[in-house]
């Protein structure tokens, strides 16, 4: 049964089994010459996985003609001829010769001899015959004279008992009679084996197969073989093993040399090397790169890194880490995987990444990977910038567009009644701006985009109603944006109007003249968003249409300002003696019931 196993072992490595094996024929008794009128039982054996119950059937010839078919693997026979055996559909067998002989003298021998074994050779009589001595002659010559006995026995056969044998008996009226020939030949138990290597040339810190390949003689199930390794003439597994391979994990650099192999017998005692094999162990070159799936990672969406390892001999472990700067990098994962996947990703995952192969206490690191989440932009939030509470023709208005969050670059279209204005690229991902110089047509609503192309997103409507002025701002007079309701607006309002006019021009300078100074104007400079709580803060910048029966009335402030030089707040008659303290516009309300008369506010009087 060892002889199976060690045959299953090599079969792979020779290749000799590459088809299904041949039965073997087994001889009881084990002679394959017989005198006339005996039998011979004849075996047939298959290997191990042709399990007997489910072999229907043997098949017999003589010759190449099939003698008979049996249920079983033995078969009698008695007819001289070569005898092969079937079993199922396995290939024929090798022929056994037998010889039925009617002469009175015959020599026996096994059908097989083997290197080292001893054989018997047997010069056997008729029954009614009675000889007085015999002698068995190799190649016509006198090989021995037995005595006693009719055996003749050769010790560890070799190739030089290879040849022809006979017997003489001599009887006793003197008569010589003589066998029939037999010719021995000395088979191989095993040839010298093969010593082969998964790699000659291994990677340090992989694993090296050694192989001492050869095979038995499947006429001889019962010869268990084994097996030993050397390296540059010495043995560090001098010892005895029955497998005919050698691992030799995590080898180094020093494990170069020259290796052989030995196989033997355990009885009898045979012994066969191999030739020398050269191993020359190659240093790591190890080739660590990390990559991304997809290379555009977008917020939300799964990421998927992946090791590609190549030059460390397997098996490795994998780890992932992101870079931290200024502290000990994180470990994400180890595994025998080369792939780590985040199913959703989110901002806080960009930064740098690398991954290592992990052979035996050693590291092969990667270069880092920089992952870059990118952002789809918020909704953008619009700002409206004026120079004075109330826009009026000739003004330049600062439209700034921003969002809280998304990926740069994001390029910002502003838009005045759905119609675009303009455009800009912001590479930091900041918000832009639009200057607009004003006139009549530039009232109505205003609104932003912003587009990182990962999907736009747009602003609520901001709306800016402008009032008009004329020919030169030193010369401006509001008019209502009510549609011409001037008419209804109270005296007082007017009178005040014309009385900032007229202290304009003693004075010299406009109140609303652009070339005030400039830490005043950031007092009264009004910025208009998009954002509902800051509407209330507003002048309200919208067309009135009263109903029939309503009344349309003008109130009038005065705008307490800090003192420039002591920063005390100003009474009413200062404000008005100050030529750049007089900021006085007009406000158009519709109500549903009278409203009280209008009046001038002085510094004592609350803001509204």
């Amino acid at each position: 049964m060892l002889l199976w196993v060690s045959l299953l072992v090599l079969a792979p490595v020779s290749g000799q089994f590459a088809t299904e094996p041949k039965p073997v024929i087994s001889l009881h008794p084990l002679w394959t010459t017989f005198f006339q009128g005996e039998t011979v039982m004849l075996t047939c054996n298959t290997f191990h996985f042709h399990a007997p119950e489910k072999i229907k059937l043997y098949r017999w010839y003589l010759e190449e003609e099939i003698q008979s078919e049996t249920p079983g693997n033995t078969h009698e026979v008695r007819e001289t001829g070569k005898y092969k055996c079937q079993a199922q559909d396995s290939p024929p067998s090798d022929a056994v010769h037998l010889l039925f002989s009617s002469a009175n003298l015959i020599l026996q021998a096994p059908p097989y001899v083997f290197e080292k074994e001893s054989v018997v050779l047997r010069c056997q009589a008729k029954a009614n015959t009675e000889l007085n001595g015999m002698t068995l002659y190799k190649h016509g010559e006198v090989l021995g004279v037995p005595k006693k006995t009719s055996e003749f026995r050769i010790y560890q056969a070799g190739l030089k008992d290879n040849g022809e044998y006979r017997c003489t008996g001599l009887k006793k009226d003197s008569e010589t009679i003589s066998s029939n020939a037999v010719k021995i030949e000395v088979q191989e138990l095993f040839p010298s084996p093969v010593l082969k290597a998964s790699s000659t040339q291994p990677t340090e810190e992989g694993t090296l197969t050694l192989t001492c390949e050869t095979q038995l003689s499947s006429q001889r199930p019962d010869v268990q073989l084994q097996f030993r390794f050397f390296r540059d003439y010495t043995s560090p597994w001098s010892y005895w093993r029955s497998s005919p391979e050698l691992q030799i994990f995590t080898i180094q650099r020093e494990d170069s040399g020259s290796y052989r192999c030995e196989a033997q017998t355990v009885t009898p005692r045979l012994q066969k090397k191999s030739q020398q094999l050269q191993i020359n162990v190659q240093s790591i070159v190890a080739d660590v790169r990390l990559y991304s799936r997809p290379e555009l990672v977008f917020e939300g969406k799964e990421l998927v890194l992946i090791c590609s390892v190549s030059g460390v001999p397997a098996p490795i472990t994998v780890s992932f880490f992101k870079k931290r700067p200024w502290r000990k990098d994180t470990k994400i994962v180890t595994s025998s995987e080369t792939e780590f996947k985040i199913p959703t990703v989110e901002s806080s995952h960009a930064g740098e990444y690398y991954c290592a192969a992990g052979k035996n206490h050693r590291s092969f690191p990667s270069q880092t990977l920089t992952i870059s989440v990118r952002v789809p932009v918020s909704r953008p939030v619009l700002t409206l910038r004026a120079p004075r509470a109330q826009a009026v023709v000739g003004d330049v208005v600062e439209l700034h567009c921003e969002v809280q969050k998304g990926s740069p670059p994001i390029r910002y279209q502003f838009y005045h009644k759905n119609v675009t204005l303009g455009s800009s690229t912001s590479l930091s991902g900041q918000g832009e701006s639009f200057n607009l110089s004003l006139t009549a047509e530039h009232s109505g609503n205003y609104s932003c985009e912003a587009d990182n192309d990962l999907g736009p997103q747009c602003s609520e409507a901001v709306t800016l109603s402008i009032t008009g002025m004329t020919g030169s701002r030193s010369g401006s007079v509001a008019t209502s944006v009510t549609g011409g309701l001037l008419s209804l607006v109270g005296l007082a309002a007017v009178a005040l109007l014309f009385y900032c006019r007229f202290t304009r021009k003693a004075g010299g300078r406009s109140t609303l003249d652009s070339s005030r100074n400039h830490s005043a104007s950031d007092l009264h400079e009004p910025t208009y968003y998009n954002v509902p709580g800051w509407i209330e803060l507003q002048p309200v910048y919208s067309n009135v249409n009263p109903k029939e029966g309503d009344i349309v009335y003008s109130e009038v402030q005065s705008v307490k300002r800090e003192n420039r030089h002591a920063g005390a707040v100003a009474s009413a008659p200062e404000l008005l003696n100050d030529k750049d303290a007089c900021v006085i516009y007009s406000q158009v309300k519709v109500a549903s019931a009278p409203a009280p008369k209008p009046q001038l506010l002085d510094s004592s009087t609350p803001h509204r």
